[in-house]
């Protein structure tokens, strides 16, 4: 009898008290099937869902043509000025475009604002066949691109992100991130991501930013939008405020209005939270280091410009671990470690710069001694 009321008193107080598990707080609320916020300046990723999801990018697969054109402009491959003339391939892309013509031709700085700001897959197929001979070629350079930096989740198909045909074009929320922050460190990218309203051929066709948050985001610097029926509606976004620059990537949200109220959620959250800094060095804790038995007698170490360090807004000032070798036997080569300085915050280590040797310190020899003698007499 005492074991059955012991049930039932059990049932009642399940009842009266349910449980319920602890659900995982998400500190940005984000309407998209994958999404990440990144920080240009350090690589951190400052919060993340799905992020290495293979998905459909639809146009923001153009930050990757982006990123190969910008290149070519900065290693001289091509020039602005150049005039491209547009294939029937580029004429026939569907989607967004700015209806080049058989044999029209438009400078490279025109193509590539018809990119950046209207997202035209013609001019960005122009682009891809004037840098690589064809579109597939310009394709692998985009799939090189990929290895070069290291990502494990893309493919690219095509130069525009047109899906509707594709069968293996994807890539994730983060390796286009990474790509986004790549693109970036082209300062002249911002010329054209940057305007909201321009316009081509002697101002017939007019070229409307399709980032609405140019218009509205404070510190806005870019990047890119796509939207297909596969992908539905996705975005890189990039911004910068006090020095610091965040790349916020939504993919697979179900309205336009739904992937930039993301994104501009992801990069406050980022602003709101976090900083960079710059590491002080204090030259004057930078002790010599006796070379003993070197053709000189000691050394200063030096150190390298110190990386920006992402942390969170009123975590504490940095502390310097100090370490440097107080001799080191000859011969000794250049870049050789003498000691680090150990950037700590809250007894948390950050980040280690070493001390290196600034030159090539010979061992002293008869040789040496002998040449020495010569030239005092």
């Amino acid at each position: 009898m005492k074991k059955v009321f012991s049930f039932f008193l059990s049932i009642i107080l399940i009842l009266a008290f349910p449980i319920y598990a602890e659900a995982e707080e998400k500190p940005v609320e984000v309407s998209a099937k994958s999404y990440i916020l990144m920080c240009i300046n350090t690589g951190d990723v400052l919060c993340a869902s799905n992020e290495n999801e293979r998905l459909s990018p639809a146009s923001v697969t153009k930050v990757m043509s982006l990123l190969l054109v910008m290149e070519a402009i900065d290693n001289g491959k091509i020039s602005l000025t150049d005039e491209v003339t547009a294939s029937q391939n580029a004429v026939d892309k569907g989607g967004s475009q700015i209806w080049l013509e058989l044999g029209e031709k438009m400078t490279v700085d025109d193509l590539l604002k018809s990119v950046v700001i209207s997202s035209a897959n013609d001019a960005c197929t122009a682009l891809g066949e004037y840098i690589a001979g064809s579109e597939a070629g310009f394709v692998k350079m985009m799939n090189d691109k990929v290895k070069e930096l290291g990502l494990k989740d893309s493919v690219f198909e095509n130069c525009t992100g047109l899906d509707d045909t594709a069968t293996m074009h994807y890539s994730t929320a983060h390796d286009l991130a990474v790509i986004s922050a790549e693109l970036m460190k082209h300062e002249k990218i911002k010329k054209y991501s940057t305007v909201w309203i321009d316009s081509l051929r002697n101002g017939e066709t007019e070229l409307t930013n399709t980032n609405k948050l140019i218009k509205t985001y404070k510190g806005i610097t870019g990047l890119k939008t796509g939207t297909t029926t596969q992908a539905g509606f996705c975005l890189s976004a990039t911004a910068e405020r006090d020095g610091m620059s965040l790349v916020a990537v939504v993919l697979g949200s179900k309205t336009s209005k739904e992937r930039f109220d993301s994104a501009s959620a992801l990069l406050d959250y980022g602003f709101a939270n976090y900083e960079v800094r710059k590491p002080a060095i204090n030259e004057k804790n930078i002790t010599n280091v006796k070379i003993k038995k070197g053709v000189i007698k000691e050394i200063t170490p030096q150190y390298s410009k110190a990386k920006e360090i992402l942390v969170q807004k009123g975590s504490g000032e940095f502390r310097y671990v100090y370490k440097i070798n107080q001799e080191i036997n000859a011969p000794v080569k250049k870049g050789t470690v003498l000691g680090s300085i150990t950037v700590v915050q809250n007894k948390k280590t950050l980040c280690e710069i070493p001390l290196v040797s600034p030159t090539s310190v010979e061992k002293v020899s008869f040789k040496y001694l002998f040449k020495k003698f010569l030239k005092l007499f």
